[in-house]
């Protein structure tokens, strides 16, 4: 059911083209999850297991993605697949899901915010993290606040600059790793030798891929806001299918490549967090300035994040509002059709996470990011079960599944292997020590959600639906 916002001010408005669509997809991936934390997924699974971790996690983001896609064509709304789990898995489910998204994305702007000031100790040393946070955190509020063509115009520029330099990234990369460009201090070209060599493609087992999926997930995370820009998009009947169809396959075209450049030239033993693996590799290929130049498109890239995070958790706020299970001011839209108070809610949530900058950085940003990587599990498990139960009531109500304009492939195959897969690294995090603070923090949200929904949230919209069906009969 798409949303007629022209004549509404109480609805978003259509204002996105095709070319924003695909970037914000495209974007919302490229950030923090590639560009720092593949440093961690290289150290714990070594240089075959960090290629096949990005493989699988491409893989897996392809299954939610056939699935959104359907969901997505045939119901274009802002609220996405919290209104689809609201339809076909249960109103408290729905309730849930959205939240559970909301709190995600809150957390992960205030990474991103963290993650920029990290980048800007590069020129800046002596400037405290937390300046820098305050310094973007506002830039991004205002793109946001402005419009949402606003934000998608930001966000094609932001895309088009990180997608050119890896590109080049890769292309350099590639002559380093085969000797056509050689390394400032004449070290010789590795070749494939980190892949020999030592404990070979996979040092700390098969086992360690498995448990890197977390994070990879997190890297992954974002290609759902087509979903969620499609309520806000020209012509979503169209424009989606194609921004599905490409964006996961030059995705994982940026991320496999990419993963094998920096695997090939840096030691697995030498990854980590805290400095960018990508800088790493072009401080020791010794280009001039090259170092700083990714620095800057890294910079380039969280914030990118940040800013389709945003976006993103202010229209689930505000579509959860709008059905009553948030806050009724939150549905407020300002004069060009965005909602300011959600946007005001969301990031003056977001400025907890950046206690990453102050305390114990490594530790809580890892926790941070496994709590997000398991709600992003959470939530693509639940567009899987809704895709499954809106096929099958659709045809059950004598819907033909040809007048569909865009069909999940191989169903019900697609819809219950994602849902099992991601069931499966789900189950993971309880034997992975440093990410079980996922499950820890994340059930009993989980549990408080549906609670709450039952004991509050459920009684209100039935004293709601009185009141309007009491009205109707006055009338």
């Amino acid at each position: 059911m798409a949303i007629n916002i022209e004549d509404n001010q109480n609805e978003l408005r259509r204002t996105m083209k095709s070319r924003h669509l695909f970037m914000i997809a495209l974007g919302g991936v490229i950030g923090t999850g590639l560009f720092l934390g593949s440093g961690f997924t290289i150290s714990q699974a070594g240089p075959g297991g960090a290629i096949l971790a990005y493989i699988i996690g491409g893989f897996l983001t392809y299954l939610i993605m056939l699935c959104l896609g359907e969901l997505a064509v045939a119901m274009p709304e802002s609220g996405s697949f919290q209104v689809y789990a609201t339809k076909f898995l249960g109103p408290s489910t729905g309730f849930m899901i959205g939240w559970l998204y909301w709190f995600s994305w809150a957390n992960t702007i205030g990474l991103e915010f963290t993650s920029a000031g990290l980048l800007m100790k590069r020129w800046f040393p002596d400037i405290p993290i937390w300046v820098w946070c305050l310094i973007f955190g506002v830039i991004i509020f205002s793109i946001n606040a402005l419009s949402a063509r606003s934000y998608a115009e930001t966000e094609f520029w932001f895309s088009s600059i990180k997608v050119t330099a890896i590109v080049l990234f890769i292309a350099i990369g590639f002559a380093a790793v085969f000797g056509i460009v050689h390394f400032k201090n004449g070290q010789p070209a590795p070749f494939f030798t980190h892949f020999t060599t030592g404990y070979g493609l996979f040092p700390n087992g098969l086992l360690a891929v498995l448990f890197t999926m977390v994070l990879v997930n997190y890297s992954f995370q974002g290609t759902e806001l087509v979903g969620i820009a499609a309520g806000e998009s020209e012509n979503p009947g169209e424009t989606l299918p194609r921004s599905i169809r490409n964006v996961v396959w030059r995705t994982l075209f940026f991320f496999v490549l990419a993963m094998f450049v920096l695997v090939a030239i840096l030691p697995y033993q030498k990854a980590g967090i805290v400095e960018s693996p990508f800088v790493a590799v072009l401080d020791k290929i010794g280009i001039p300035y090259s170092a700083d130049l990714m620095n800057f498109v890294i910079l380039t890239a969280v914030l990118s994040v940040a800013n389709s995070g945003l976006y993103a958790a202010s229209r689930m706020m505000w579509s959860l509002s709008k059905s009553g299970m948030g806050p009724a001011r939150l549905t407020k839209l300002s004069k060009k059709g965005v909602p300011f108070n959600a946007l005001l809610v969301t990031i003056s949530i977001s400025a907890c996470s950046l206690l990453t900058s102050v305390v114990a950085a490594e530790t809580v940003y890892l926790w941070l990011i496994s709590i997000s990587g398991m709600i992003t599990i959470v939530v693509w498990m639940s567009i899987c079960a809704s895709q499954f139960l809106f096929r099958k009531r659709f045809i059950a109500e004598g819907g033909d599944v040809k007048e569909l304009r865009f069909k999940t492939p191989l169903y019900p195959i697609v819809p219950i292997l994602g849902f099992v897969l991601f069931g499966l690294i789900l189950v993971s995090l309880m034997f992975i020590p440093s990410q079980r603070i996922g499950i820890y923090c994340g059930v009993p949200f989980i549990i408080f959600c549906y609670v709450y929904y039952h004991l509050i949230i459920k009684k209100n919209l039935q004293n709601q639906s009185d009141e309007s069906n009491l009205m109707d009969k006055a009338q």
